[in-house]
């Protein structure tokens, strides 16, 4: 072990981070600009540097916030040429927009206050994030906008985005905390919360990766951002249900909730969503690895195409209704509707309408196993190969689906297809309607060749985890208590999503709290500096 490490390890930091992720860097950016002089601190990840970026490397690095509309986002924004303002679309989303969809989709049980400190410092903090660490946004055309009649039409309520996505997100922050003198060290974990005789934090015991030596790091504040324990398949289980431990993990497999444990040691209090229904996972790569994300392809797993066609089992059957609302607000929970399906897997079935919106990154050739047939009978036939059980059922879905359609048609024929927004296209008119509707995008499937992919559950992150004081991310006891010296930002933060939660919502949340607590622990550095001056 090299003895600069040691010597790292060895020396008292003002602020000690758990993890190398977004939520992580962003505490360290934050620290090392709130006060002068800036305060030491060091980033420990158990992970190899290889891995570094924590689950924030596989996003695509999507951030939701408050904004004033396109005019308030131009000065932000580095990919919009003079030429083509005029050629976008894009309202204003509001707090009230914002906390309406946090609201809606964690069905009222997302913590209040929590949400409004999200929302509220949404905007200032992508601002911060561009000012002080270089971030480098753009307007999110490939992910976030159709072309409608020539013009660009963002939907969704997110538009902001970084280059290469997770990988340049990642890659900037750390270059840019490294700049102001940050330290990272790798393949070091954390084992156990050190305290004084007041019950204050006061460092983390280590193991050192691979040779098993202890080391305890003294800190004056300890911020965590170790993320969720979506990677520890028999924690899924325990607090999940058996069924989670068949999921594909999307992101990195070090995320295995050793530091909530540790910080239930010292009396913190766990809230949120620890059902069956809490977490972000969505339509994933059947094919995909099962323990950990592709370092390479990233998110490029993910497989969002289902609003412009349909999903179906093993038995052939529709199990959600693809269209009840925009992608952003249903990709996290789809997932575990997949996996509650039997055998845990599902296609996802477009004609050649449906085919022309797919995303190259998400469903070109090289990335995704592609079923093709000229018919709906023959499609069934090559599926029956791989898992559909039921052939007839699947013809006879496709057969409702289009009658459905078509009498809508029918009945409602000025009603058109507008991927941007929820078009109202349905299949449930007064003369036919589906059991299970398609209540928006209703296209049918009818022109060939068809194309299948085949999708599992792919977990991201946990939405149990830490109590927090939304005002400093300070982690809380079970009796409301504050934890002096202990922070917490990220996925390890829990009461803020609930069975689903709103796109781009996870990276602004871990950004809030993360500077938040990077603030707070920069001034209490200041502070002992100053007495100690004395």
């Amino acid at each position: 072990m090299a003895t600069s490490l040691h010597a790292l390890l060895d020396k008292h930091w003002d602020i000690l981070i758990l993890g190398s992720g977004a939520a992580a860097l962003t505490t360290a950016l934050s620290a090392l600009t709130s006060t002068s002089p800036p305060p030491s601190v060091l980033l420990i990840d158990k992970a190899p540097a290889e891995w570094a970026g924590g689950n924030g490397y596989f996003t695509a690095a999507a951030y939701r916030t408050a904004h004033s509309g396109l005019t308030g986002l131009l000065p932000l924004v580095s990919n919009v040429p003079t030429d083509l303002e005029n050629k976008i679309d894009l309202a204003p989303y509001t707090e009230d927009d914002f906390l309406g969809d946090l609201d809606r989709v964690t069905g009222g049980r997302s913590d209040e206050n929590l949400g409004k400190a999200v929302v509220g410092a949404s905007w200032e903090t992508v601002k911060w994030l561009k000012e002080v660490g270089k971030v480098d946004w753009q307007l999110s055309f490939r992910r976030q906008a159709y072309e409608v009649d020539g013009r660009f039409v963002f939907w969704g309520g997110l538009c902001l985005t970084v280059p290469d996505g997770g990988k340049g997100l990642v890659k900037g922050l750390r270059e840019r905390v490294e700049e102001l003198g940050g330290v990272i060290v790798h393949g070091v974990a954390g084992r156990e919360l050190v305290t004084d005789v007041k019950g204050s934090v006061v460092g983390v015991k280590m193991e050192i990766v691979g040779d098993g030596e202890r080391k305890q790091v003294q800190a004056g504040s300890v911020v965590m951002c170790a993320g969720g324990f979506e990677a520890n398949r028999e924690l899924r289980g325990k607090w999940m249900g058996d069924g989670w431990k068949a999921a594909h993990v999307r992101g990195t497999p070090h995320n295995t909730g050793n530091m909530l444990i540790a910080s239930r040691k010292l009396g913190a209090k766990l809230v949120g969503d620890f059902s069956g229904s809490g977490c972000h996972s969505t339509a994933w790569d059947a094919d995909s690895p099962a323990d950990g994300g592709d370092r390479e392809k990233t998110n490029e797993f993910t497989k969002s195409g289902y609003p412009l066609g349909i999903m179906v089992n093993v038995k052939g059957e529709r199990f959600v209704d693809e269209g009840v609302d925009l992608r952003n607000y249903t990709y996290a929970k789809f997932g575990r509707a997949i996996l509650e399906q039997p055998e845990g897997v599902a296609w996802q079935i477009w004609d050649q309408q449906g085919v022309a919106y797919l995303r190259k990154e998400e469903y070109r050739d090289e990335i995704v196993r592609k079923v093709w047939a000229d018919s709906i009978d023959e499609l069934a036939a090559k599926l029956g190969k791989d898992g559909l059980q039921d052939s007839t059922r699947l013809a006879q879905t496709v057969k409702d689906l289009n009658d459905c359609i078509e009498a809508f048609g029918k009945e409602k024929p000025d009603i058109k297809l507008n991927p941007s927004l929820r078009d109202g296209l349905s299949t449930q008119s007064s003369t036919r309607r589906l059991e299970l509707a398609k209540s928006n995008w209703a296209i049918p499937i009818k022109q060939g060749p068809f194309l299948a992919v085949k999708v599992t559950s792919g977990i991201t992150f946990t939405f149990g985890g830490l109590s927090i004081d939304p005002e400093d991310a300070g982690v809380l006891r079970e009796d409301s208590s504050k934890i002096e010296g202990l922070h917490c930002a990220g996925e390890m933060v829990g009461g803020l999503f609930y069975g689903n939660y709103p796109g781009g919502s996870g990276l602004t949340a871990g950004a809030v709290f993360g500077r938040r607590a990077g603030k707070v622990a920069a001034e209490r550095a200041t502070r002992v500096r100053d007495e100690k001056q004395k």
